[in-house]
């Protein structure tokens, strides 16, 4: 598949990155800084651009590509509305090129809690929330956003990150998150956006993924 990432250079969108150019992908990576890509780069072709919330910059990188990941968000507690902001500028830019299929990163704390969570992480994801408020309140409005849009979108929902390694096995729920799921490393994370891209059922869905 031709596959462009946004947020290559983010822990997410690096194994986004080195995992698409492992399974055999064509790979495009849209950065500000090349020498932060952490692959070799013949293996990725890197559309670089000075501003990732100007869509018409956008345009060539996302133009006939198969499906766009990004990994685009706040890397602190003061999101700045960074996620929307730069979410739909990659919105605008796949629309004006006709391309489909977007897979984002988002949290779990923007999905419904599942019915049946335990009241003690329930009770932790209600803290966190208030933690990261400002973080989640971006996300959500990120997620308006991909409704509002003519995209094939999929919000990826994961609960505490980490630096572990692919395991391949976790959990994935549509439209909610996983019972009792508590972190899942970056690099999980990037393996089930990637098997998500031909998933028809996570179409214009979030989909929880944990351990």
């Amino acid at each position: 598949m031709r596959l462009t990432v946004f947020g290559a250079t983010g822990g997410i969108g690096q194994e986004i990155v080195r995992q698409a150019v492992a399974a055999g992908h064509q790979v495009t990576a849209v950065v500000r800084d090349p020498a932060r890509l952490p692959v070799p780069l013949f293996d990725v072709t890197v559309h670089t651009v000075a501003r990732i919330d100007d869509p018409e910059a956008l345009r060539e990188a996302v133009a006939g590509r198969d499906a766009v990941l990004s990994g685009l968000g706040s890397r602190g507690r003061k999101a700045g509305g960074i996620a929307e902001r730069l979410t739909r500028a990659v919105l605008a830019a796949m629309e004006a090129e006709g391309t489909r299929r977007l897979l984002v990163v988002s949290a779990a704390p923007v999905a419904p809690e599942p019915a049946d969570d335990p009241l003690l992480d329930r009770m932790m994801l209600s803290a966190i929330g208030m933690i990261l408020k400002e973080v989640y309140a971006d996300l959500t409005a990120m997620e308006a956003a991909l409704a509002a849009s003519a995209t094939d979108w999929t919000s990826v929902r994961p609960p505490k990150l980490t630096n572990g390694p692919m395991t391949g096995t976790y959990r994935t729920v549509h439209g909610s998150n996983p019972r009792s799921g508590r972190s899942i490393s970056r690099a999980d994370v990037a393996h089930a956006m990637l098997a998500l891209i031909d998933d028809p059922a996570a179409v214009k869905q979030g989909v929880g993924v944990a351990y």
